[in-house]
């Protein structure tokens, strides 16, 4: 049985994608900052979780260390503030460690064990908001991550090697806690093309920018 990582998986569209991929078959690990929402989460769901602070890199060593091997792996978390990108209160820092820094030391930390085994599949959960072809918006640091994020995908593509692939969606306007209760679309459906990516077959694309299961100009 594949065992899949999720960050973020203990609410919204994180906790969707865990029981997408439940349902799939997977054998699922959600990790959360916070032990106990993860744990009451993963109760939820029927699943396993690990505390993962992604803040801190003993606090994602220890988190992938509980989690065993790997062989999907989901960078779902993420950080939105409403302030001012070159204000006082800048959140640049904390947004280029949750969605980009931590991702990253994620993937190297799982890469490893995914080819050995000849097979990994990693998605990155990202947002029109981070693609230059749609404005490049969203407030703080939000969109910069997201770019910095997409190019991480495209370029770590041409190293992860056979049998591994790593691709980056939208999930579009999704009703959570970040998109708010007037968006278009639910946890569920924001979560779909994360689970179609994280299961695709051999002959699946790598390196792409996915929304709708369609993919979408960087």
């Amino acid at each position: 049985m594949r065992r899949a990582l999720v960050t973020g998986g203990n609410r919204g569209i994180g906790m969707a994608i865990a029981a997408g991929l439940r349902e799939a078959g997977l054998e699922v690990v959600i990790g959360a900052r916070r032990a106990e929402d993860g744990e009451a989460a993963a109760a939820e769901l029927g699943v396993a979780s690990v505390a993962l602070d992604l803040m801190s890199e003993a606090g994602i060593a220890a988190g992938l260390a509980a989690a065993g091997e790997v062989d999907v792996l989901v960078n779902n978390a993420g950080v939105l503030h409403d302030v001012s990108l070159i204000g006082p209160d800048s959140d640049f820092d904390e947004a280029m460690q949750v969605m980009v820094h931590a991702p990253y030391a994620l993937i190297r930390g799982v890469h490893p064990g995914m080819a050995a085994r000849g097979y990994g599949r990693i998605v990155n959960l990202s947002s029109g908001w981070g693609s230059f072809a749609e404005g490049l918006g969203g407030p703080g640091a939000y969109g910069v991550a997201k770019a910095a994020l997409n190019a991480l995908t495209r370029a770590l593509a041409r190293d992860v090697g056979a049998g591994v692939k790593i691709n980056a969606m939208c999930p579009g306007w999704v009703r959570t806690r970040m998109g708010g209760p007037g968006a278009a679309l639910s946890p569920e459906e924001g979560a779909d093309t994360a689970v179609w990516l994280a299961t695709l077959p051999e002959d699946g694309p790598s390196g792409g920018f996915f929304r709708r299961r369609k993919p979408i100009a960087w």
